[in-house]
């Protein structure tokens, strides 16, 4: 039995969320088990049979996107699966927004009166980007009435970066000082939770959830790029019920 969580956050009745972990599917090292992606050399009719396996909690195939560490925020009812962005929404009842991680950070959306949803992948540069103030924007509602949630992504003693990572965030706001911890000579370590709640804060987004988990360090919960170079992918799912 695959191995999921719901996210905790004050999401209105109707919005549905799903985090999937690592446990419980068939793929073998090193994508075991639960390996959802794909586009990572894992055997596709594994793959294949640990979708079906998701699938049936789900009201509707998600739509899969082809990510690219991008700012793109696509209409999740108008777009086949592979379109090339890094998030979606949907006012629609039974569509399923979808992002796949491994370290990078995912963040699910919606609004209070429970109308609108998105899901949005936001690695560094996709974050850098402006990927979650384009998916705000997507959502065509006042950023007071949005909430998010931070699913699980490297923990901020686990992301070690360079000064080229340092001075993109600080170049748009000095405020990203305070997310980078100086570890070595030209090294940082970067929180990118504190990141992600900076910039939702400055469009406006304050009602902010999750955050507290590792996947490089939690290896038994989470695959991650960084630890193991080969791994799965885990998907971060929301959909309005209909």
């Amino acid at each position: 039995m695959a191995e999921t969580l719901i996210p905790a956050w004050p999401a209105p009745p109707g919005v549905r969320t799903l985090q999937t972990l690592r446990s419980g599917g068939c793929s073998l090292a090193p994508w075991d088990s639960f390996n959802l992606g794909d586009h990572v050399g894992d055997v596709p009719e594994c793959v294949a049979a640990n979708r079906a396996q998701l699938r049936q909690l789900l009201p509707a195939e998600p739509l899969w996107l082809q990510q690219v560490h991008g700012n793109v925020a696509v209409d999740a009812e108008k777009h086949a699966n592979f379109v090339a962005a890094d998030a979606s929404f949907t006012r629609r009842s039974g569509v399923v927004c979808a992002v796949m991680t491994a370290d990078c950070l995912p963040v699910l959306f919606c609004d209070r009166a429970g109308t609108v949803v998105a899901a949005a992948h936001a690695g560094w540069r996709g974050l850098q980007a402006g990927v979650l103030e384009q998916t705000v924007s997507s959502m065509a509602v006042p950023p007071a009435e949005i909430l998010a949630w931070l699913g699980p992504a490297i923990g901020p003693s686990c992301f070690e970066v360079g000064d080229e990572v340092r001075a993109a965030f600080l170049s748009q706001s000095p405020a990203a000082e305070t997310a980078f911890l100086a570890h070595s000579p030209g090294k940082w370590l970067a929180d990118i939770y504190q990141l992600a709640r900076q910039r939702l804060n400055r469009c406006g987004v304050f009602a902010i959830s999750g955050g507290e988990a590792c996947t490089v360090s939690e290896k038994t919960r989470h695959f991650s790029y960084r630890r193991d170079g080969v791994t799965g992918r885990m998907t971060s799912l929301i959909w309005l019920e209909g």
